[in-house]
């Protein structure tokens, strides 16, 4: 993917997304969680901010696309690891290395900066580099550019 691809899908996009695969998504009271599905339904908590629906919805998407079944019991295994899986799923829709990459060749050095430009909440991409840094380790190469997850993040462009 080169970084002219890089989407920036809006809450209203995902809803789409859903309706296209077709899943009913509705908002709803949630008193327990900001999201659930259950076979071809979605329930998004009416409460959250639009930013917060957005990566919430792109991580009910990811379950959708990435588990079968009831997996609410966490302390199963394989239930925690489908959990994750529609995580990755949502952090990498919503921000991707090359979103990171973006977000810094448009000058945003922070981390409230580049969730602010990618629209997504602080904790949502907090965990997505946490991910990131599991998944590469402390830094990764892609393209022309080198990906620093430690000691902050940071992105340089690579001249050869």
């Amino acid at each position: 993917m080169k970084i002219s691809e890089v989407i920036d899908l809006t809450y209203e996009d995902l809803l789409i997304e859903a309706d296209d695969n077709d899943l009913i998504t509705k908002e709803k009271d949630l008193p327990v969680s900001k999201g659930r599905i259950k076979g071809n339904r979605i329930a998004i908590n009416r409460s959250l901010s639009e930013t917060e629906k957005k990566c919430v919805l792109a991580e009910e998407l990811g379950h959708y696309h990435t588990a079968n079944g009831n997996i609410l019991d966490q302390s199963s295994v394989p239930n925690r690891k489908l959990e994750q899986r529609g995580r990755i799923y949502a952090y990498n829709k919503l921000v991707g290395i090359m979103g990171i990459i973006q977000a810094f060749k448009d000058g945003c050095r922070t981390c409230y900066e580049i969730a602010e430009y990618l629209e997504v909440t602080e904790e949502f991409l907090d965990d997505a580099l946490r991910y990131y840094k599991q998944r590469y380790g402390t830094g990764t190469k892609i393209d022309n550019y080198m990906i620093m997850f430690e000691p902050s993040i940071s992105v340089a462009e690579i001249y050869c």
